[in-house]
C-alpha cells in the first residue's frame, strides 16, 4: 500500500484550513464569506534557527467579483505569526458570525 507524503494531508488549525505557499499562507475556507491572508515580510536568525519575524495580515471577503483592495476588510502588521493568527481568528469569527456562514 502505498504511503501518504505529508504534504498530502491538509492542515488545519483551530478546525479551519490553513495553506501556506511560500510566505504566503492562507487561513479558513474560501466556501465561507471571509479568510484571512498572511504575508511573511521578514525572517530573523540563520539556517535552522531561522524564524518568521514580522508579518502581513488581512481580513479578505472571498467576493470574486471584488478586487484585492475592495476585497480587504482590515489589515494590520504584526510581529511572529502566532500574534497574526490571533488577531486573524478574531477578525475571522466575527465576519463569520455577521454574514451567517
Amino acid at each position: 500500500m502505498p504511503s501518504k507524503k505529508n504534504s498530502d494531508i491538509p492542515l488545519y488549525y483551530k478546525g479551519r484550513p490553513l495553506v501556506r505557499s511560500g510566505d504566503e499562507i492562507y487561513f479558513g475556507s474560501p466556501e465561507d464569506s471571509h479568510m484571512i491572508y498572511i504575508q511573511i515580510l521578514s525572517y530573523t536568525g540563520e539556517g535552522e534557527d531561522e524564524v518568521v519575524d514580522r508579518v502581513y495580515v488581512r481580513l479578505l471577503s472571498n467576493s470574486p467579483d471584488l478586487t484585492l483592495q475592495a476585497r480587504t476588510i482590515k489589515e494590520s502588521e504584526k510581529v511572529g505569526i502566532w500574534g497574526a493568527l490571533d488577531i486573524g481568528i478574531v477578525w475571522l469569527d466575527r465576519a463569520l458570525a455577521e454574514s451567517g456562514s
